[in-house]
């Protein structure tokens, strides 16, 4: 004979938004704690001085490609790097857009420099690929 009862099961779920606290690094040493804008700004030094693909530590959709763009033509430099920030900036969900973007040709380097546009405020990043 198969018994009949019945299991009554109540979830409470509940969304959460995750805090951005977090250790702050400084002079290559973590010294103590940082959150909201600091902590973003943070954020985006790791991930844009972090080569995609190379660290095993690392998923495969963290960081950014800037090995493949070394040699190519500063125009396909200057339009695939705007591609590959935003596309790298925006996977954090703190983030909302990015925006605005200038280049600068200073000899071997090309110099970028775009707005982030976060829940917690605005800022001004750039990143430098050598030509």
């Amino acid at each position: 004979m198969i018994p009949k009862s019945s299991i009554d099961i109540k979830l409470n779920l509940e969304e959460s938004i995750e805090t951005s606290r977090t250790y702050k690094l400084s002079n290559n040493k973590i010294q103590g704690f940082t959150d909201k804008l600091e902590a973003i700004k943070q954020t985006i030094y790791k991930m844009l001085n972090t080569e995609r693909y190379e660290y095993p530590i690392y998923s495969f959709n963290y960081g950014i490609g800037l090995e493949s763009l070394i040699g190519k033509d500063p125009i396909y430099i200057q339009i695939e790097l705007k591609r590959r920030i935003q596309e790298c900036l925006l996977r954090d969900d703190r983030i909302i857009s990015v925006d605005n973007f200038q280049f600068e040709i200073n000899g071997d380097e090309i110099i970028c420099t775009f707005d982030v546009h976060s829940i917690y405020g605005d800022l001004t990043a750039s990143q430098v690929v050598n030509v």
